[in-house]
């Protein structure tokens, strides 16, 4: 007999009553203030950014990207998770990007985790005077001001369910194999594409070669 318990994500049931938005305590630019266009999906290069993380005491974590418009997603592995892993992974995309990275990542929203506390160091670039990118904080406790990473990170833990120890399972080659999935999976918001075509079709307006 097919029932719920079968379905990759499950509807749940939302419990009524007052919600309470709290400000930022934290130093750092508020969702409040990034442009409503962003919010709108019209512009392409507004990710949100977001970590997965395996079960209590691991040290390494995946720290999950998601390009609003396309949903495209990028999965890197961190060592440990902390603020100073994070800014390291962006340093290896902006390398891997070269100039292109400042086309490509306008803004990351992110949340208060303490592996984001660091938004100088996201956002400072490597290879130009000034930023990279703008960070903009969740207000605490609004995963929905995430939504696009919410939905991603689920269909990564249909490979790394929680509680997986990330210590012994994760290693770079089959997260990229993950990466790759998540991006090829047809999607009924695209019609039937992928994030990928989407993703490079984008890029494709911005005069990058993706072939």
């Amino acid at each position: 007999m097919l029932t719920v318990d079968y379905l990759p994500q499950r509807r749940r049931k939302h419990k009524k009553g007052r919600v309470v938005i709290q400000k930022r305590a934290s130093k750092g630019t508020s969702i409040e203030k990034r442009e409503k266009k962003v919010l709108r999906r019209e512009t392409f290069g507004d990710w949100e950014m977001d970590c997965v993380i395996g079960k209590p005491g691991n040290s390494k974590t995946l720290l999950v990207f998601t390009e609003r418009k396309t949903r495209y997603e990028i999965i890197e592995v961190l060592k440990t998770h902390t603020s100073g892993e994070v800014v390291k992974a962006l340093n290896r995309i902006e390398k891997r990007y070269g100039s292109s990275f400042f086309d490509i990542f306008k803004t990351i929203t992110v949340d208060n985790g303490s592996e984001f506390a660091d938004y100088e160091g996201m956002e400072k670039a490597l290879y130009r005077v000034g930023n990279r990118t703008k960070i903009y904080y969740c207000h605490p406790s609004a995963p929905h001001e995430r939504g696009s990473n919410e939905v991603c990170n689920k269909l990564i833990r249909r490979f790394y369910p929680r509680g997986t120890d990330f210590d012994k399972v994760i290693n770079k080659k089959q997260v990229k194999d993950v990466e790759f999935w998540v991006n090829t999976y047809p999607r009924k918001i695209f019609n039937g594409a992928c994030a990928l075509e989407m993703f490079e079709a984008e890029l494709a307006k911005l005069g990058y070669d993706t072939g």
